[in-house]
């Protein structure tokens, strides 16, 4: 079981939300749809696409909840390592099975808090074909029910004034799923048990990502 001392700062969470809130609302037009399915109290893993490093700051300015991610050590840069820290975001190294950054977001979870992944590990089309391991274990060890988040928009068109993010003032699409329960009920964690659940999210997801693309109008990411 961990102590207070192991889990990311709540308040530091509010904090990075609030941030995120005037950025991305300020930057953007977020459109969010289903956040009413996000629950209200309890741990729960918000599932995320992840096509542009502009995807995990919008969740965060467009959750319901106060968001703990896992985000890749690499990220931790210069100033940006105390101020990610600072507002209880999760340092993992992904080159190796991070001890402390798996006791940590099972904290997150063990306290009732929300817990935002990047399933795929990294950048790509955004189009959950191919998941790790890792969400399904946090899921299935701890529990929580998952709500799968599509995040469409920020790849479709670029920028004029600053090329590398969408154009500003463009709208953003952000629509929550419905929760679901990763395990077959049997609390069992072996690795079939995982293989089955990682599939069983998958499908999950992808399903979600079509509804969503439909419910929006959004085509698929562009090059």
């Amino acid at each position: 079981m961990t102590t207070p001392t192991d889990v990311p700062s709540v308040r530091g969470a509010e904090v990075g939300r609030r941030i995120g809130v005037g950025l991305m609302y300020g930057l953007w037009k977020p459109r969010v749809l289903g956040a009413w399915r996000v629950p209200a109290t309890g741990p729960v893993i918000l599932a995320v696409n992840h096509s542009h490093f502009i995807d995990g700051p919008m969740l965060m300015g467009t959750a319901p909840r106060p968001v703990h991610f896992l985000i890749k050590k690499e990220a931790f840069i210069g100033p940006l390592d105390p101020f990610l820290l600072g507002i209880g975001q999760l340092k993992v190294d992904r080159s190796t099975a991070d001890r402390t950054a798996i006791t940590r977001a099972l904290g997150v979870l063990e306290h009732g808090g929300v817990l935002g992944i990047f399933p795929e590990g990294t950048r790509g089309e955004g189009d959950f074909a191919s998941l790790r391991a890792g969400l399904a274990y946090f899921a299935v060890r701890s529990g929580a029910p998952i709500v799968p988040v599509a995040v469409l928009g920020s790849t479709e068109r670029r920028g004029r004034l600053i090329r590398g993010l969408p154009p500003l003032r463009g709208r953003v699409d952000v629509v929550f799923g419905d929760p679901f329960q990763a395990g077959d009920g049997s609390g069992r964690r072996t690795r079939t048990a995982l293989d089955q659940a990682t599939v069983r999210i998958q499908e999950h997801l992808t399903t979600h990502l079509e509804h969503a693309r439909r419910l929006t109008g959004r085509r698929a990411t562009l090059k």
